[in-house]
């Protein structure tokens, strides 16, 4: 293949642009705010499902206090008609009395076990509700961070997008007034060769391999004629040949 030597020169600019571009994409893929917010997500979530869970565990509390309180109110009321019917001297069989006794007893020793229990019961209520505002504290914060590395990682994309995108359309001006049989095989190349697809000879050495090339290597460089595209006989990458390949 032949190519005027300026053509095979702008190859490095397009090479240059290249992995510059490379730089960039490997730049936003692995931006540490990418990271930071897969951590802070996944705490986010715990810390949620823990927050639900006080949440539920609350609620449920919430319940059984006013389940509680109303089975208190009901032995009160009974206790309170019991204690009337005693007092209005309606009851006048010893046993009646003796009975509607014993029972006014029962229950006042019903509503204070039932009592109790509603103590123990806001005691849990009140645990749960003080772990609830813990973790809904807990959560407001870790969102709070991951808005900041959020708002962090776009700016940072958002330059790097820039940046890429002026390097993309210098790219684009330099390769098109390389031959299009020329740019193909240097992007085939790049492709096969991890990103390279034109090296500099540089003082007798490939840019791309660093190898330096041997005398017979060195003089079949110097007999070929300036428009051929020469190849790294060591990496097979386009061989770039400037002022200072010590030719």
């Amino acid at each position: 293949m032949n190519a005027a030597p300026a053509d095979q020169i702008r190859l490095l600019d397009v090479q240059t642009l290249d992995a510059r571009l490379q730089q960039l994409a490997h730049k936003r893929d692995s931006l540490p705010e990418h990271a930071e917010i897969e951590s802070l997500t996944k705490d986010l979530t715990q810390l949620r499902d823990l927050l639900v869970a006080a949440q539920t565990e609350e609620s449920d509390c919430g319940r059984e206090q006013t389940k509680a309180e109303q089975d208190v109110d009901q032995v009160r009321q009974r206790a309170s008609r019991d204690q009337k019917r005693l007092d209005s001297g309606a009851v006048s069989s010893p046993k009646d009395l003796e009975n509607l006794q014993r029972e006014i007893v029962s229950l006042a020793k019903r509503q204070g076990d039932l009592e109790d229990v509603v103590l123990e019961v806001m005691e849990r209520r009140e645990s749960a509700q003080e772990r609830v505002a813990e973790l809904t504290e807990r959560v407001s914060s870790v969102q709070s961070k991951i808005d900041d590395a959020t708002a962090r990682r776009d700016a940072a994309v958002e330059s790097l997008d820039s940046e890429a995108a002026t390097a993309t359309k210098e790219r684009e001006v330099i390769a098109g007034v390389i031959p299009a049989d020329l740019l193909k095989l240097y992007d085939k190349l790049r492709a096969q060769q991890g990103g390279v697809g034109a090296a500099r000879l540089y003082q007798r050495r490939c840019e791309g391999c660093r190898l330096e090339l041997n005398i017979t290597e060195v003089n079949d460089v110097k007999a070929a004629s300036p428009d051929t595209v020469l190849r790294c006989e060591n990496c097979r990458r386009i061989l770039i040949r400037t002022s200072e390949s010590g030719l």
